[in-house]
């Protein structure tokens, strides 16, 4: 496993109509969708990946009966069960427990201390993931944990997975927007939440240009929540609804 532990490594859709949701984001960040193949070759039932230029970003499937449809991330680590149980001794509880996938590697669905869910991740190969890359069009650019405490979010992280504090942005009274590193270099942010909505993580892919991603998510059927709003370095961001009513957000250049 060449990324290392507490690194984001994979994101995955839970979604009520994957048809849908997979052309949706086809038009908005130019993914393509095929079968998950098995350690067969065969394709797996349910489970397509999310590709761009042929580097597979996510995984998308039809979300569990009476679960809303969510975007969720995995976290490399080098031991899923010690992971697990770090977590559950952290406060952290378990939602799926650790099984193996064939071909892929062994993963569990966890929870933080306050609720917001994420996977572990041990993957059966070194291969390094891309799904993670600042800077590339149709790939994941940041990830941000919105949480009821964020000072005990950031401890809980840390503890578990070696981040570190960044730069901290003040935002006014409800405390500060935190960006986290991981050997030195800034991945995503902690920040108190700005609305009754659960703790919760949410992603930021990047495109070319956000004037265009602005009018792409109406028309695909999307909702626009925040923004086109500038962010530091720059880029404009938007965060939003999907169809069936995920939480996502673009980055990218004005225009």
């Amino acid at each position: 496993m060449t990324n290392p532990h507490g690194s984001f490594i994979w994101y995955e859709l839970l979604t009520t109509d994957p048809a849908a949701a997979a052309r949706f984001y086809g038009s908005l960040l130019g993914w393509t969708e095929a079968p998950h193949g098995g350690p067969d070759g065969g394709p797996v039932p349910g489970y397509s990946i999310l590709s761009h230029g042929g580097q597979a970003i996510g995984g998308l499937m039809q979300a569990p009966e009476g679960v809303p449809p969510v975007w969720l991330g995995y976290v490399a680590v080098e031991d899923v069960d010690a992971a697990v149980a770090d977590i559950q001794a952290a406060g952290g509880a378990v939602q799926m427990p650790a099984r193996d996938i064939g071909g892929v590697g062994r993963i569990a669905m966890v929870a933080d201390p306050r609720g917001a869910p994420f996977y572990v991740m041990r993957g059966s190969s070194d291969r390094a993931s891309v799904s993670f890359d600042a800077e590339a069009i149709g790939h994941c650019a940041w990830q941000q944990l919105s949480t009821s405490d964020a000072e005990a979010a950031i401890d809980f992280y840390a503890g578990r997975f070696g981040w570190k504090r960044g730069e901290a942005l003040p935002m006014g009274p409800s405390g500060a927007y935190q960006l986290m590193e991981l050997q030195g270099r800034p991945f995503g942010a902690i920040m108190p939440r700005q609305d009754a909505a659960p703790p919760h993580w949410a992603f930021v892919f990047r495109v070319a240009r956000i004037g265009e991603a602005a009018q792409l998510v109406p028309e695909g059927g999307g909702t626009i929540v925040y923004g086109p709003a500038e962010v530091p370095g720059g880029d404009h961001v938007i965060f939003g609804l999907d169809p069936q009513g995920a939480l996502f957000a673009v980055i990218g250049k004005p225009g």
